[in-house]
């Protein structure tokens, strides 16, 4: 789908998004005798993300990219409602499939059978349409042999599979994707892409988080540049990588 073909009416508004996280403050032995016999424990805060605007597009395919601890999980996680932002505003116009975390939702001492309806239920769907849609969710994740075993015993890559299949099987308008792809056998990654391109051309938007920027470029619509908890940069995906690559110089 062209940039000119996209529908002008938003999937996301974020305006003026910061998210501030307060974590222990690692101190010497010398430091941290004080707070042994009462004294306060040191806190550091620390802004993850810092004044984010960005309207995306119903329709568009965005690339997230910027360094280890920039912000780009965080980003996905505020857009997810999984957290909540400090300061600013977010809007979300469409039901949202999220692939955060590898396998969230999944409870480990249930059966790969039990955790297509929990997880289903939890994205959205009834109980009625997980069970029009299981037989095609399992034959997508090639797990019919261990669909009835607790997950807790599946491979990073079967988790990968299940939870990538119940999320596109949603039918969701927005879909979130952080690094997660990354796993599993190179068959299963191209069989996921050529499902997130049948998405990509049905027109829902898709927001991609990714070190690997030639994927980035192929697939993407857009780029978002994500430095220092700032948004640095945003264009055409050849452009802001480009950019980024040579930040890194």
């Amino acid at each position: 789908m062209s940039q000119s073909e996209l529908n002008s009416e938003p999937a996301i508004e974020l305006s003026h998004v910061s998210k501030l996280f307060r974590r222990q403050k690692q101190r010497t032995v010398k430091e941290l005798l004080p707070a042994l016999f009462g004294g306060q424990s040191a806190v550091e805060s620390f802004w993850a993300l810092n004044d984010i605007s960005l309207t995306i597009q119903k329709g568009e395919t965005i690339g997230i990219i910027g360094p280890n601890g920039s912000g780009k999980s965080t980003l996905l996680k505020l857009i997810a409602g999984v957290s909540q932002p400090t300061k600013g505003t977010i809007k979300i116009h469409g039901r949202i499939a999220p692939l955060i975390e590898l396998g969230a939702g999944f409870h480990p001492e249930l059966t790969g059978r039990e955790n297509v309806f929990l997880n289903g239920v939890i994205l959205g769907m009834t109980r009625a349409e997980v069970e029009a849609k299981f037989k095609t969710i399992v034959d997508f994740a090639e797990l019919w042999d261990f669909i009835d075993e607790p997950v807790k015993h599946y491979s990073s890559g079967m988790y990968l599979r299940l939870a990538f299949s119940v999320a596109v099987n949603t039918n969701p308008e927005i879909l979130l994707i952080d690094e997660i792809l990354a796993v599993g056998d190179e068959a299963f990654q191209n069989k996921c892409f050529n499902r997130l391109k049948e998405f990509k051309h049905s027109g829902k938007t898709i927001i991609y988080v990714s070190h690997n920027r030639k994927s980035i470029v192929e697939f993407c619509t857009r780029v978002v540049y994500i430095n220092k908890s700032h948004l640095e940069k945003t264009g055409l995906p050849s452009e802001v990588c480009q950019y980024y690559s040579e930040t890194e110089a």
